[in-house]
C-alpha cells in the first residue's frame, strides 16, 4: 500500500468530513454534522500558522486517514503546546501502521514550532483508541476535560 502522509488541502474536504463522520458517530460528545465539520476543517485551513491537517493519502484510494494538530500558548512550560485532534483512519486501512505515521508527523511538526508538549483527548468508551495510545507511549494524566458552551 502507497501511502505520503502531507497537509491535507483545500480539495480534501470531502473526504476529511467523511472521516469526521466516521470519528463523531463513535464518540459520545460529538454528531457528525457535515456542515459544521466542514466550517471547522476550511477554518484551519485558512489558518496555517496555528495549525495544520495532515492526511494519509493512498496512491489510488486517496485520504484514508487524517489527524489536526494546533498550537496553544502553556502558561505550565512556557512553550506552545500542540492539541491533537480528529485522529481518524477508514476502517479498511486500519492496523495498517498509519495512526502511528500520522501521529509522528503531528509531532514532527509541532515540534518544529517549538511544542514542548502533545496532548490529546480520547472518548472514555473508544477502547481500541485508548490502548492504540497506550501502545504508543502517551500517558493520561490527572485532568478532566470539561466544557461550557457560552451564551
Amino acid at each position: 500500500m502507497s501511502i505520503a502522509v502531507t497537509p491535507a488541502s483545500v480539495g480534501d474536504l470531502p473526504a476529511l468530513v467523511e472521516l469526521l463522520s466516521i470519528l463523531f458517530s463513535i464518540e459520545q460528545d460529538f454528531q457528525p454534522d457535515a456542515e459544521k465539520q466542514a466550517r471547522g476543517l476550511a477554518m484551519l485551513l485558512a489558518r496555517p500558522e496555528n495549525g495544520v491537517i495532515l492526511v494519509a493519502r493512498h496512491s489510488e484510494a486517496g485520504v484514508v486517514g487524517m489527524v489536526s494538530v494546533q498550537l496553544v500558548i502553556s502558561t505550565a512550560s512556557g512553550a506552545p503546546s500542540a492539541w491533537i485532534e480528529d485522529v481518524v483512519i477508514r476502517p479498511a486501512c486500519r492496523s495498517a501502521g498509519l495512526g502511528r505515521r500520522l501521529l509522528d508527523a503531528a509531532r514532527d511538526w509541532a515540534s518544529s514550532r517549538g511544542a514542548g508538549r502533545l496532548q490529546l483527548l480520547a472518548d472514555a468508551d473508544n477502547v481500541p483508541a485508548l490502548g492504540f495510545y497506550t501502545h504508543l507511549g502517551w500517558q493520561p494524566t490527572r485532568l478532566f476535560a470539561w466544557r461550557k458552551f457560552p451564551g
